[in-house]
Formats: structure tokens, sequence, C-alpha cells
């Protein structure tokens, strides 16, 4: 049977329509290459070898090895992905025409997955302007929601330590970011980084001579991904303050002496920098958390709580060292008072105990009556009491 002929009949069985051009093109190359290699083979296997190529021939013009093609296999195709110009604008109709040819042959997905992996872990083999080109390549195939990339096909074979080592998985997912981030939230990125388990890894990818908190924001700011940096600075600032909650949960548990849990925040704290406010907001949750509520007896629960702020007035009294932090005290109390049902009714009891016990002064209560709350509110009489009780 003629090429030609065999062709259209190879064509004619996957039901290959002649609406769309490259795909045509593609395919005329792959047979003719299949057809000059291996003319006598027959019609099903012939199609089983076209499909096992096909993905390389849109990547790289024609079948591959890791990191390289072959170069004794005749002409290649004129129009491919590493051929191209390193631009989103360029590269998205390829996406676009993979995608489309995924509709209509699902089972090149695994293709597709496969020899993606086979790049991606042969970044070191290919140019820089090519690797470019694969990283433009992969984030506009998330950004179109392409099938066949799932998050960990892409992340987790970079995490190789040769090529983590020498910069250039760093290289090539800055420019994944940066070109996914054009059409994209951060909570999109966000959420196929935490898909492909890499949320909490990021560091990973940076060499081990810049694997830092500092080394992390100042590459990607002066690459201009300032709300990635953003919200890497305020998931360590989180970690932070949960590890020092935790810690000062168990030391509260365990009863430990005050002058023990004031050095332990003292050094959190200048260890880990943490803003005063934060510190305040912190110390009050965790006394609260360490009472032992009742369901039901409100006035035990009154007894409860008071007998928690006389205990640990002394931790208090030491961060709240200015009116703006005592302030953010009243605040703190006030918002879990009214949040809190067991606790709806105490919040005039608490800060008059915080008031007795040298944690909050007059001055603070009196700015917070007449700006931070409204007279007429259920709090009102707070301050007839405490100046009864003077």
């Amino acid at each position: 049977m003629p090429k030609e002929m065999l062709l259209r009949a190879k064509m004619h069985q996957l039901n290959i329509s002649n609406e769309d051009a490259n795909l045509c093109n593609i395919w005329k190359y792959v047979n003719n290459s299949v057809l000059i290699f291996s003319p006598e083979v027959n019609l099903k296997f012939s199609a089983n070898l076209i499909y096992h190529i096909y993905m390389q021939v849109v990547f790289t013009g024609g079948r591959t090895q890791p990191g390289t093609t072959k170069p004794d296999e005749g002409e290649r195709h004129p129009y491919s992905i590493i051929d191209c110009e390193p631009t989103r604008e360029v590269i998205l109709p390829s996406v676009i025409y993979i995608q489309k040819i995924l509709r209509r042959r699902p089972f090149l997905i695994k293709n597709l997955e496969n020899v993606m992996r086979r790049f991606l872990q042969s970044l070191e083999l290919f140019e820089e302007n090519e690797r470019k080109k694969l990283a433009i390549f992969t984030a506009l195939a998330f950004s179109q929601k392409l099938s066949g990339l799932p998050p960990e096909t892409v992340f987790q074979p970079l995490l190789k330590d040769n090529l983590v080592s020498k910069g250039i998985v760093l290289s090539f997912i800055t420019d994944f970011f940066k070109v996914y981030l054009v059409d994209n939230s951060l909570d999109d990125l966000i959420s196929i980084l935490k898909r492909g388990k890499m949320e909490e890894n990021l560091l990973e990818f940076f060499p081990s001579a810049k694997r830092s908190a500092e080394g992390f924001s100042e590459h990607f700011a002066k690459e201009g991904l300032i709300p990635l940096v953003e919200y890497n600075e305020k998931k360590i600032f989180e970690v932070k303050l949960k590890e020092m909650k935790s810690a000062l949960t168990t030391q509260i548990a365990e009863e430990a002496d005050i002058s023990e849990v004031i050095d332990t925040v003292k050094q959190r704290v200048k260890d880990a920098k943490l803003p005063d406010i934060e510190i305040v907001r912190i110390l009050w949750d965790v006394l609260m958390d360490a009472v032992q509520w009742s369901g039901k007896n409100q006035q035990q629960n009154a007894n409860s709580a008071l007998r928690q702020v006389k205990t640990w007035a002394q931790l208090l009294n030491t961060f709240c060292t200015n009116g703006k932090l005592e302030l953010e005290l009243v605040y703190k109390v006030q918002m879990q008072c009214y949040e809190d049902a067991k606790l709806m009714k105490l919040f005039p009891e608490i800060v008059r105990s915080l008031y007795d016990q040298d944690v909050l002064a007059e001055d603070t209560i009196l700015h917070w009556f007449r700006k931070g709350t409204n007279p007429k509110g259920r709090y009102a009489s707070l301050i007839h009491k405490l100046y009864q009780a003077t």
C-alpha cells in the first residue's frame, strides 16, 4: 500500500479530521517518521508507536532522549514548543492546541504526563532559553487547566539535588510563578502548590546556600513577586505565633513559675521578632484556654476567669507596658466576652480585676469608654463601678 494511502487509513481509523492544520501536519510528520523506519509494521502497532512519540514531537519537533533530540531520524517538524519564541503569547496557542488533542484522544494524557516528567528531570540538559519555554508552557498549562498535568507531576521531579544545587530549579520555578500570576491570583497559585505538596516546602526549590527566609524574600522581591514574598512572611509569622502559643500553653498547664514563663516569652520575642500587640493577644488567649470552664454555672465561670487573671496578672503586666498595649488587652477581652456565651456577662468583672491588679490604668479604661465603645452599650455602667471601688 502506498505511504500516503496508509497514512490516510490510519487517520481515518483514529478519527482525525483535517480541520486543524497543526494537528494534521504533526500527525503526518509522526506517521512519515514511523513509515520510514518501519514500513512493514502493521497498522495497529504503528498507531501505538505514533501515540508514544506524539507529545515528544509537539514539544521538540522529533523523538527525544532525556534532554536531547535524536539527530539521526531525518528532518524535524518545523514547529515545536522548544523552537518557538520564549513568550507566553507565542506558546499559548500550543497549550490550547494540546488541550484540543487531549479532548479528542484522552489516552494521550498519560503520554503528556510522562514526557513532562522526563523533561523536568532532565532540565540541566536543556539550554537556559529552552528551560524558560518549558516553564512558560507549564504555567500556561495550569492556567488553562490542561488535563494530564497534576501538580505533583511538575513539582516533585524538580526536587533532584543536582538540579536544585545548580539553581536550575529556582530559575524554572521563578519563570513559572511570574507567568502563572499574570492571569491568576496568588490564591490560585497557593492552591496548586498545596495539591503538589509544596506549599510548606517552597525553600526546597532553593540551593542550600540560599535556603532561608531572608533568601526567599530577597530573591522573589527582586523578581517583582511581592505578593508571594508577603504571603511567605505572613506564613512564617503565623508559624512562630503558633509555636509560641504551644510553648506557653504547656508551661501554664504545668503551672510553671511566672518568672520562667516571662523568660520564655521574652526569648521568643527576641528570636522571632514578634510585635508587642501580638504578644498581648496570645497571652490572653493562652490564659483563657487554660481555664476549666463550666457548661452552665456562670458563677463558677466567673470565679475561674477572675482567679486566672489574678494568678497571672504579673505576666500580663510585664508585657502591657504602655497605654496602647493596655487598650489592646481591653479590646481583646471585650471581643472574647462578646463572642463567647459563657463569658458574655463577665466583661466588667474581668476589666475590674485587671484594674485592681494594676494591669490596666484608669486612663486606659477612660479612653476605651470614651472612644472605644458606645456609652449607651451593655458596658456603660463599668466606669461607674470602677469609680465606686476607688
